[in-house]
Protein backbone atom coordinates (compact mmCIF):
# COMPACT_ATOMS: atom_id res chain seq x y z
CA UNK A 1 0.00 0.00 0.00
CA UNK A 2 1.43 3.39 -0.95
CA UNK A 3 1.29 6.29 1.49
CA UNK A 4 2.10 9.98 1.46
CA UNK A 5 3.06 11.08 4.97
CA UNK A 6 2.27 14.55 6.28
CA UNK A 7 3.95 16.51 9.06
CA UNK A 8 1.26 15.27 11.43
CA UNK A 9 2.43 11.72 10.77
CA UNK A 10 -0.74 10.96 8.81
CA UNK A 11 -0.42 8.74 5.77
CA UNK A 12 -2.92 8.85 2.90
CA UNK A 13 -3.22 5.68 0.81
CA UNK A 14 -2.68 5.86 -2.92
CA UNK A 15 -6.33 4.99 -3.57
CA UNK A 16 -8.86 7.23 -1.82
CA UNK A 17 -12.40 5.94 -2.33
CA UNK A 18 -15.31 8.36 -2.13
CA UNK A 19 -18.74 6.91 -1.45
CA UNK A 20 -21.10 9.47 -2.95
CA UNK A 21 -24.77 8.91 -2.11
CA UNK A 22 -26.12 10.35 -5.36
CA UNK A 23 -23.69 8.41 -7.56
CA UNK A 24 -24.37 5.22 -5.62
CA UNK A 25 -28.16 5.63 -5.81
CA UNK A 26 -28.09 6.16 -9.57
CA UNK A 27 -26.21 2.87 -9.89
CA UNK A 28 -28.61 1.07 -7.54
CA UNK A 29 -26.30 0.87 -4.52
CA UNK A 30 -26.69 1.93 -0.91
CA UNK A 31 -23.67 3.52 0.68
CA UNK A 32 -23.41 0.63 3.13
CA UNK A 33 -23.30 -1.98 0.39
CA UNK A 34 -20.91 0.11 -1.69
CA UNK A 35 -18.62 0.47 1.32
CA UNK A 36 -18.64 -3.29 1.86
CA UNK A 37 -17.79 -3.93 -1.80
CA UNK A 38 -14.91 -1.43 -1.78
CA UNK A 39 -13.55 -2.87 1.47
CA UNK A 40 -13.73 -6.37 0.01
CA UNK A 41 -11.70 -5.11 -2.95
CA UNK A 42 -8.97 -3.81 -0.67
CA UNK A 43 -9.91 -0.16 -0.08
CA UNK A 44 -8.47 1.20 3.16
CA UNK A 45 -9.63 4.83 3.12
CA UNK A 46 -13.27 5.79 2.59
CA UNK A 47 -15.02 9.14 2.47
CA UNK A 48 -18.78 9.26 3.10
CA UNK A 49 -20.40 12.00 1.04
CA UNK A 50 -24.15 12.61 1.09
CA UNK A 51 -24.75 16.26 0.27
CA UNK A 52 -28.54 16.06 0.32
CA UNK A 53 -29.02 13.77 3.32
CA UNK A 54 -30.74 14.94 6.47
CA UNK A 55 -28.51 14.95 9.53
CA UNK A 56 -30.14 11.94 11.17
CA UNK A 57 -29.95 9.84 8.03
CA UNK A 58 -26.34 10.87 7.41
CA UNK A 59 -25.40 9.96 10.96
CA UNK A 60 -26.96 6.51 10.63
CA UNK A 61 -25.23 5.90 7.31
CA UNK A 62 -21.86 7.17 8.48
CA UNK A 63 -22.00 5.10 11.67
CA UNK A 64 -22.82 1.96 9.68
CA UNK A 65 -19.93 2.57 7.27
CA UNK A 66 -17.58 3.27 10.18
CA UNK A 67 -18.54 -0.01 11.84
CA UNK A 68 -17.86 -2.01 8.68
CA UNK A 69 -14.67 -0.16 7.82
CA UNK A 70 -13.13 -0.29 11.27
CA UNK A 71 -13.81 -4.01 11.42
CA UNK A 72 -11.72 -4.29 8.25
CA UNK A 73 -8.97 -2.03 9.57
CA UNK A 74 -9.93 0.83 7.25
CA UNK A 75 -10.29 4.58 7.85
CA UNK A 76 -13.48 6.62 7.32
CA UNK A 77 -13.91 10.35 7.03
CA UNK A 78 -17.12 12.31 6.49
CA UNK A 79 -17.53 15.03 3.90
CA UNK A 80 -18.33 18.52 5.23
CA UNK A 81 -19.79 17.55 8.61
CA UNK A 82 -17.36 17.53 11.53
CA UNK A 83 -20.26 17.06 13.95
CA UNK A 84 -21.49 13.94 12.16
CA UNK A 85 -17.94 12.62 11.94
CA UNK A 86 -17.52 12.88 15.68
CA UNK A 87 -20.90 11.37 16.53
CA UNK A 88 -20.40 8.50 14.07
CA UNK A 89 -16.96 7.66 15.43
CA UNK A 90 -15.34 8.46 12.09
CA UNK A 91 -11.63 9.19 11.79
CA UNK A 92 -12.02 12.73 10.51
CA UNK A 93 -13.61 15.13 8.07
CA UNK A 94 -13.04 16.48 4.57
CA UNK A 95 -13.78 20.17 4.15
CA UNK A 96 -14.53 22.35 1.16
CA UNK A 97 -13.75 26.03 0.76
CA UNK A 98 -17.24 26.99 1.98
CA UNK A 99 -17.30 24.65 4.98
CA UNK A 100 -16.02 25.20 8.51
CA UNK A 101 -12.39 26.34 8.66
CA UNK A 102 -10.04 23.49 9.56
CA UNK A 103 -9.26 25.01 12.96
CA UNK A 104 -12.97 25.13 13.82
CA UNK A 105 -13.44 21.52 12.69
CA UNK A 106 -10.51 20.47 14.88
CA UNK A 107 -12.23 22.10 17.86
CA UNK A 108 -15.10 19.63 17.35
CA UNK A 109 -13.08 16.52 16.59
CA UNK A 110 -10.67 14.44 18.69
CA UNK A 111 -7.05 15.61 18.67
CA UNK A 112 -5.87 12.83 16.35
CA UNK A 113 -8.60 13.39 13.74
CA UNK A 114 -7.82 13.61 10.03
CA UNK A 115 -8.77 16.94 8.45
CA UNK A 116 -8.57 17.28 4.68
CA UNK A 117 -9.18 20.47 2.69
CA UNK A 118 -10.19 20.96 -0.95
CA UNK A 119 -8.30 23.56 -2.97
CA UNK A 120 -8.67 24.71 -6.55
CA UNK A 121 -6.50 27.81 -7.08
CA UNK A 122 -2.91 28.76 -6.27
CA UNK A 123 -4.22 31.24 -3.70
CA UNK A 124 -6.24 28.54 -1.95
CA UNK A 125 -3.22 26.24 -1.94
CA UNK A 126 -1.12 28.91 -0.23
CA UNK A 127 -3.84 29.55 2.34
CA UNK A 128 -4.16 25.83 3.06
CA UNK A 129 -0.47 25.56 3.89
CA UNK A 130 -1.04 27.74 6.95
CA UNK A 131 -3.99 25.75 8.27
CA UNK A 132 -4.11 22.70 10.58
CA UNK A 133 -4.81 20.08 7.92
CA UNK A 134 -3.70 16.48 7.45
CA UNK A 135 -3.76 16.50 3.65
CA UNK A 136 -4.42 18.92 0.81
CA UNK A 137 -6.84 18.01 -1.99
CA UNK A 138 -6.57 19.57 -5.45
CA UNK A 139 -9.13 19.49 -8.23
CA UNK A 140 -11.10 18.99 -10.24
CA UNK A 141 -8.20 17.58 -12.23
CA UNK A 142 -10.43 16.79 -15.19
CA UNK A 143 -14.01 17.71 -16.05
CA UNK A 144 -16.55 15.97 -13.83
CA UNK A 145 -20.31 15.93 -13.42
CA UNK A 146 -20.18 14.36 -9.96
CA UNK A 147 -19.87 17.61 -8.06
CA UNK A 148 -20.39 21.21 -9.18
CA UNK A 149 -17.36 22.93 -7.65
CA UNK A 150 -17.72 26.19 -9.54
CA UNK A 151 -14.15 25.74 -10.80
CA UNK A 152 -12.85 24.67 -14.19
CA UNK A 153 -10.67 21.59 -14.52
CA UNK A 154 -7.25 22.46 -13.10
CA UNK A 155 -5.20 19.94 -15.10
CA UNK A 156 -2.02 18.08 -14.30
CA UNK A 157 0.12 21.21 -14.06
CA UNK A 158 -1.91 22.44 -11.07
CA UNK A 159 -1.51 19.03 -9.45
CA UNK A 160 2.25 19.38 -9.81
CA UNK A 161 2.14 22.91 -8.37
CA UNK A 162 0.09 21.75 -5.38
CA UNK A 163 2.49 18.89 -4.77
CA UNK A 164 5.53 21.17 -4.91
CA UNK A 165 4.01 23.65 -2.47
CA UNK A 166 2.69 20.93 -0.15
CA UNK A 167 6.16 19.44 0.12
CA UNK A 168 7.20 22.52 2.09
CA UNK A 169 5.01 21.14 4.88
CA UNK A 170 5.35 17.48 3.88
CA UNK A 171 1.59 17.38 3.38
CA UNK A 172 0.14 14.57 1.27
CA UNK A 173 -1.71 15.74 -1.86
CA UNK A 174 -4.93 14.07 -2.98
CA UNK A 175 -6.03 14.67 -6.58
CA UNK A 176 -9.75 14.54 -7.32
CA UNK A 177 -12.16 15.10 -10.18
CA UNK A 178 -12.89 13.08 -13.30
CA UNK A 179 -10.26 10.46 -12.54
CA UNK A 180 -10.52 7.07 -14.24
CA UNK A 181 -8.50 3.90 -14.25
CA UNK A 182 -6.84 5.03 -17.46
CA UNK A 183 -5.69 8.40 -16.07
CA UNK A 184 -4.75 7.30 -12.56
CA UNK A 185 -1.03 6.68 -13.04
CA UNK A 186 -0.35 9.94 -14.88
CA UNK A 187 -1.84 11.85 -11.96
CA UNK A 188 0.54 10.16 -9.54
CA UNK A 189 3.38 10.89 -11.96
CA UNK A 190 2.35 14.56 -11.90
CA UNK A 191 3.06 14.62 -8.17
CA UNK A 192 -0.07 13.53 -6.33
CA UNK A 193 0.31 11.09 -3.45
CA UNK A 194 -3.23 9.80 -3.78
CA UNK A 195 -6.11 9.74 -6.24
CA UNK A 196 -9.72 10.13 -5.13
CA UNK A 197 -12.17 8.13 -7.23
CA UNK A 198 -15.95 8.49 -7.21
CA UNK A 199 -17.98 7.64 -10.32
CA UNK A 200 -15.40 5.32 -11.85
CA UNK A 201 -15.72 2.96 -8.88
CA UNK A 202 -19.11 2.02 -10.35
CA UNK A 203 -18.16 2.15 -14.03
CA UNK A 204 -18.37 -1.61 -14.47
CA UNK A 205 -21.13 -2.30 -11.94
CA UNK A 206 -18.63 -4.28 -9.84
CA UNK A 207 -16.91 -1.89 -7.42
CA UNK A 208 -15.12 -4.70 -5.58
CA UNK A 209 -13.31 -5.76 -8.75
CA UNK A 210 -12.84 -2.14 -9.80
CA UNK A 211 -11.03 -1.34 -6.56
CA UNK A 212 -8.81 -4.38 -7.06
CA UNK A 213 -8.02 -3.24 -10.58
CA UNK A 214 -7.10 0.24 -9.34
CA UNK A 215 -4.76 -1.24 -6.75
CA UNK A 216 -3.13 -3.42 -9.42
CA UNK A 217 -2.80 -0.49 -11.83
CA UNK A 218 -1.28 1.68 -9.12
CA UNK A 219 1.04 -1.12 -7.98
CA UNK A 220 -0.09 -0.95 -4.35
Amino acid sequence: MGFGIGDSGFGVPTLYTILDADVAARAGWTLGDLASACLAGGATFLQVRAKQAASGSLLDTAAAVVERAHAAGAVVIVNDRADIARLAGADGVHLGQDDLPPASARAILPDAAIVGLSTHTPEQIESALGQPISYLAIGPVFGTSTKATGYDAVGLARVGHAAARARTRTLPVVAIGGITLESAREILQAGADSIAVISDLLATGDPESRVREYLRRLNV
